[in-house]
C-alpha cells in the first residue's frame, strides 16, 4: 500500500465506521466472485484461458468464453483487489490492537473512526458528543502535584493550551461538581485519590484571547467585560438569604460588580476607577474563598495578547503598567490563592510584568516541564492515524512535526494532525495569526538581519542566532536576535543544535542553528512573509505582476504607491540613523514583496557572480522563463545630478561586473536576462 494520498484511505476508512463490519462485508462480497485463479492451456498449439479451483481434493477447471472474458477478467481484478484489502485491514486489525495496549492515552477505544471536531476548545462538549481526544488528563497529576504556586505555560498557537486550561476547569470547579462522567475514560480517572478532588475548588477561569486591541481604553473595557461574566456566574454570592458570606462581604461584590457592569454597559469610562478593576479579581478570589471555605484556583489563558497588541499600537508603557499591577494583586499578594496557571505563546521577561512574583515558576519551550502535555507526541500521532485508518505516517511526519519541547522530541502541532484526520488532506492549516503583529513590526524594522536569512531559511537551510527565552518588549527593537527568538517561540523555527561557545569575556554562551520547523510551514512562510515585509495590500501583487510583465511603467507606479502607503512603517527618511545604509533597506523590502516567487523561481541575494555582488536575482526553475537581476542604489548628491543618473550608474556597474554570469553558467539564454536598477532618493523610486 502507499504511504500517501486519499486513494488508500478509501479502502480502509468507511461509512461503516467499524473494522470489523467492513471486514464481514468484505468476506461476503468475496462469496459472490469466481472461484479460482486464471490459468492458461495450450488447445491446439493455441493458448486458451481456463478458470481453475480445487475441489473435493482435486484440482477442476472450465473454459472462459470469447464473450464472457471481459467481464470475468474484470470479475477476477475485482476479487484480487478485495482479497488484497482484506489481508491488509485483518494486519491492521491486529496493529491496531497492539497499538491500544501500547499507548492507553488515545481515547479512541469504545469505537473506530472517531468523529474528529475541528475549532471545539470546551472539554465538556467534546466529552458529551464523544468527539475524537488524545488524553491529557494527567497533567492535572503533574501540575497539582508539583511546589510551585504560579505556573506560566508558553507554546505556539493552536498546541492546546486553551482545551487544556478548560480540562483544569472542569475537573477542579466547583460549578462541574458531579461530572465525573466526563473523566472516567481517561487516565486521571485510574488514579484513585484524585476522584474526591473533581468538583471541589471554586475556579475562576479568564481567557485574554480576545482582547484584539492595542488602545489602552479598549483593552480595560473588553477586560472589564470578561470579568463582568464572571461575576455574573457567581451572582448568588449577593443572596442576602444566604448567610455564607456577610453582609458588608456580599456589598463588596456588589460594589465590583456594579462598577463592571457600568463601563460594559458605557455608563462609565473604561479608565474610570482603575484601582478597582485593578483588583477585582482579587475581591472575588477572597468571596469565593470565604463562600466555600477553600482557596481559589486561578486559570489565565493567552495572558500575553493585550500587551503584543499594545506593543504594536503603541500603548505599551500603560498597558504594560495596568497588567503589572493587575497580575501582582491578583496572584501575589492574595492569601486566597491555591494555585494558579497561566498559557501564553511568548514568555515575557520576569523582569518587566513579573518583577514581583517571584514565585511563578516558567514552563516554556525549553523546559522539560509539561513537555508531553501541550501538543501531540509522535506515538500519539501515530495511534491515532491508525485508529482513523490512515496510512500515511511518514508523510504526516515529514509536513507536521518538528517542534521540540525541553528534551521531549518529535511534538506535532495538534491543530494540523486533527484537520488532517478530518479532512484526510495534507495542507497548511496552521496559520499563526495571532503572533504576525510582533513579528510583522520587528521585520518592518530589521533591516540588516533578516532578509538574507529569511531566503535562506526558505532554501531549507539554517540561521544561527543566539535567543532569548525572557522576551523584554522595550527593548525589541534593539535586540539583534529578537526575530529568531520570536520565530522560535511562535513555532516557525525548530533547533537543529546547540553550539557551546565563549563570548568576548570569556563566559560561556550557547548559539542555536535554526531551520523551519517542517513542510507545513515551508509551504506557507513565503505569503506570510510577504505580508509581514508589507502593509501595501494589493499594490505588492501589482507590483510583482508588473516585475515578470517587465512592464517598467507599471513597476514605478506600483513601487511608489507602496512607498507611499507605507511609509509610518517603512520610515526611510526621518529616522535615518536606524537605516545607514538605506539600499539595505530597500534591498529587504523587495525580498519581502519577492518571496512569493519561490516556487517558480530560485531566490538569491547578495551573491558573487562574474567580478561582484548582485544584490537580488530570481533564476527561473523553468530555463525557459524570463531571468532577473535587479541592482539597488541610492543616489549620491557628490556623483549624480539626479535619479537618473543614478540609475545609469547602476546599469553601468551590472555590465561592468557581468552580473548574469552565474545564469549564463546555468544555461539561462542571454536575451531572456533582464536587468532592473532600482534608485531611490528618500521616499522618491526611479526603475529602469
Amino acid at each position: 500500500m502507499k504511504d500517501s494520498g486519499m486513494e488508500e484511505v478509501g479502502l480502509i476508512r468507511t461509512s461503516s465506521g467499524n473494522l470489523n463490519d467492513r471486514i464481514r462485508e468484505i468476506e461476503m462480497e468475496l462469496q459472490k466472485y469466481p472461484r479460482g485463479y486464471l490459468v492458461y492451456k495450450t488447445i491446439r498449439d493455441k493458448k486458451q484461458p481456463y478458470l481453475q479451483w480445487n475441489e473435493d481434493g482435486g484440482s477442476k477447471s472450465r473454459y472462459i468464453k470469447v464473450g464472457e472474458r471481459e467481464h470475468i477478467m474484470e470479475e477476477l481484478e475485482r476479487r484480487d483487489c478485495l482479497q488484497r484489502d482484506l489481508q491488509r485491514l485483518k494486519a491492521y486489525r491486529d496493529r491496531l490492537t497492539d497499538a491500544w495496549k501500547q499507548y492507553p492515552s488515545l481515547h479512541c477505544q469504545s469505537s473506530l473512526y472517531k468523529n474528529v471536531s475541528i475549532g471545539y476548545q470546551s472539554f465538556a462538549q467534546m466529552m458529551e458528543h464523544d468527539f475524537f481526544y488524545v488524553d491529557k488528563t494527567l497533567l492535572i497529576r503533574e501540575w497539582w502535584e508539583k511546589s510551585d504556586q504560579v505556573t506560566l505555560i508558553t507554546r505556539p498557537r493552536r498546541f492546546g493550551k486553551t482545551l487544556n486550561l478548560d480540562m483544569m476547569n472542569c475537573f477542579f470547579s466547583v460549578q462541574y461538581r458531579g461530572r465525573a462522567d466526563l473523566f472516567v475514560k481517561h487516565q486521571i480517572w485510574k488514579v484513585s485519590e484524585y476522584h474526591e478532588l473533581q468538583g471541589t475548588y471554586p475556579v475562576i477561569c479568564l481567557s485574554l484571547a480576545g482582547v484584539k486591541t492595542g488602545r489602552f481604553a479598549d483593552q480595560v473595557y473588553e477586560l472589564c467585560e470578561m470579568i463582568e461574566g464572571i461575576y455574573e456566574s457567581y451572582a448568588f454570592l449577593a443572596d442576602g438569604a444566604d448567610s455564607s458570606l456577610s453582609d458588608a462581604q456580599r456589598g463588596r461584590f456588589c460594589a465590583e460588580y456594579e462598577h463592571l457592569q457600568a463601563i460594559v454597559h458605557a455608563e462609565k469610562e473604561p479608565l474610570d476607577n482603575l484601582p478597582a478593576t485593578i483588583s477585582s479579581l482579587r475581591v472575588l478570589t477572597h468571596l469565593l474563598a470565604i463562600y466555600y471555605q477553600k482557596r481559589v484556583i486561578i486559570l489565565i489563558d493567552e495572558y500575553d495578547t493585550p500587551l503584543q497588541e499594545a506593543w504594536s499600537y503603541g500603548s505599551w508603557d500603560e498597558s504594560m503598567e495596568f497588567y503589572r499591577a493587575f497580575y501582582n494583586k491578583t496572584l501575589k499578594t492574595n492569601p486566597d490563592l491555591e494555585k494558579a496557571m497561566m498559557t501564553g505563546i511568548t514568555r515575557i521577561s520576569q523582569e518587566s510584568l513579573f518583577s514581583d512574583l517571584n514565585h511563578l515558576e516558567a514552563a516554556d519551550i525549553f523546559s522539560n516541564k509539561y513537555a508531553q502535555f501541550f501538543g501531540f507526541t509522535e506515538e500519539e500521532v501515530f495511534a491515532a492515524l491508525d485508529s482513523q485508518g490512515y496510512m500515511t505516517h511518514n508523510e504526516v511526519k515529514r509536513w507536521y512535526d518538528g517542534f521540540t519541547f525541553g528534551e521531549v522530541h518529535d511534538i506535532y502541532n495538534p491543530w494540523s494532525i486533527i484537520n488532517y484526520l478530518e479532512k484526510g488532506k495534507f495542507d497548511t492549516y496552521w496559520v499563526n495569526t495571532s503572533s504576525n503583529v510582533l513579528l510583522s513590526g520587528l521585520l518592518a524594522r530589521d533591516d540588516h538581519l533578516v532578509r538574507g536569512e529569511v531566503e535562506t531559511l526558505l532554501r531549507g537551510g539554517a540561521v544561527r542566532a543566539k535567543i532569548d527565552t525572557g522576551i523584554v518588549y522595550k527593548n525589541l527593537e534593539q535586540e539583534e536576535n529578537a526575530v529568531w527568538s520570536l520565530m522560535l517561540a511562535t513555532g516557525y523555527l525548530k533547533i537543529n543544535r546547540v553550539i557551546e561557545g565563549e563570548n568576548l569575556y570569556g563566559l560561556p554562551m550557547q548559539e542555536y542553528d535554526l531551520s523551519l520547523t517542517n513542510l507545513e510551514v515551508r509551504s506557507m512562510l513565503p505569503a506570510l512573509i510577504r505580508g509581514w515585509f508589507t502593509s501595501a495590500g494589493s499594490c505588492c501583487n501589482a507590483f510583482v505582476e508588473a516585475l515578470l510583465a517587465k512592464d517598467v511603467e507599471a513597476m514605478n507606479l506600483w513601487m511608489n504607491e507602496i512607498v507611499r502607503t507605507t511609509i509610518s512603517v517603512f520610515d526611510v527618511g526621518e529616522k535615518a540613523s536606524r537605516y545607514q545604509m538605506p539600499e539595505r533597506f530597500y534591498h529587504g523590502f523587495v525580498l519581502g514583496l519577492l518571496v512569493e516567487l519561490n516556487t517558480s523561481y530560485e531566490l538569491r541575494s547578495n551573491r558573487e557572480s562574474g567580478y561582484g555582488r548582485y544584490d537580488v536575482m530570481l533564476i527561473p526553475r523553468n530555463k525557459s522563463a524570463d531571468a532577473f537581476i535587479l541592482e539597488f542604489k541610492v543616489r549620491s548628491d557628490k556623483k549624480e545630478a539626479n535619479l537618473q543618473e543614478t540609475l545609469e550608474a547602476a546599469h553601468r556597474q551590472m555590465e561592468e561586473r557581468h552580473y548574469e554570469a552565474e545564469l549564463l553558467d546555468r544555461g539561462i539564454r542571454k536575451e531572456k536576462i533582464c536587468r532592473y536598477a532600482l534608485v531611490f532618493q528618500g521616499k522618491n523610486v526611479l526603475i529602469g
